[in-house]
């Protein structure tokens, strides 16, 4: 129980048509291992005993070094503002943003359960998916052709403005500071939906002030997004 990325075929885990030409198009070719590949692909929804987690963690080495190398290169910020940049270009959300512009989400096998829910667009999925194929293709082709290809993919985010402010929750905490209130307080106040696909409400309050509330995918998400509401409602 499958979909798009992969089949079996004769005991073994093969590529479909399709999933090898979005790779070697993309510019993860010439595929070799057609395993290491439907392994980055697979969500444990599946029941596979292999699925894009261990390649994941792989990835997310990899994608952090080639951005904190070019962010290094490319830019004369203090250490600070490079690590805001950095923790932007890698987040989530980011590698989530990427995956749906390639074209991803077509070639994800999924459960049939976890595809009913919508795990095809979670954000959580998409962006482990991202780093997986990253870190498979350093498994096959090593660092110097994934910097390559991630140079290619991150170049809109890297040479825009992702990053550059400040991250929301720092600027409410300095605001508070600055104005002599309490330090804000973050609430889970709901979370829905099936792991793969979950929705976190997340409340910010400050003592004297007030609260906003706010809703994604992640719970670190959902407390930026309050934070930035908090904001623009209060500061």
């Amino acid at each position: 129980m499958g979909s798009p990325g992969g089949h079996v075929l004769s005991g073994k885990l093969t590529l479909t048509a399709e999933a090898r030409t979005f790779l070697e198009e993309l510019g993860f070719g010439p595929v070799k291992k057609d395993d290491v590949w439907v392994e980055a692909l697979t969500h444990g929804s599946t029941g596979d005993p292999r699925d894009y987690q261990r390649l994941e963690f792989l990835g997310d080495r990899v994608l952090g070094l080639v951005i904190a190398d070019w962010l290094h290169e490319r830019e004369s910020h203090a250490e600070g503002k490079l690590s805001q940049r950095l923790n932007a270009l890698v987040s989530r959300q980011m590698c989530a943003s990427v995956a749906r512009r390639i074209g991803l989400p077509d070639h994800i096998r999924l459960g049939s359960q976890a595809r009913a829910d919508g795990g095809a667009d979670s954000d959580n999925i998409l962006g482990d998916v991202m780093e997986a194929l990253l870190g498979a293709g350093f498994v096959e082709h090593g660092f110097d052709a994934m910097r390559v290809l991630v140079r290619k993919l991150w170049s809109h985010a890297v040479k825009g403005e992702v990053g550059q402010s400040k991250h929301p929750k720092s600027a409410l905490q300095e605001w508070a500071a600055g104005s002599g209130r309490r330090m804000p307080e973050y609430t889970l106040v709901d979370r829905q939906g099936p792991d793969h696909a979950a929705r976190f409400t997340v409340e910010v309050s400050v003592k004297g002030v007030g609260a906003a509330q706010a809703t994604a995918s992640s719970k670190g998400e959902a407390e930026k997004q309050a934070a930035k509401e908090f904001m623009e409602k209060f500061a």
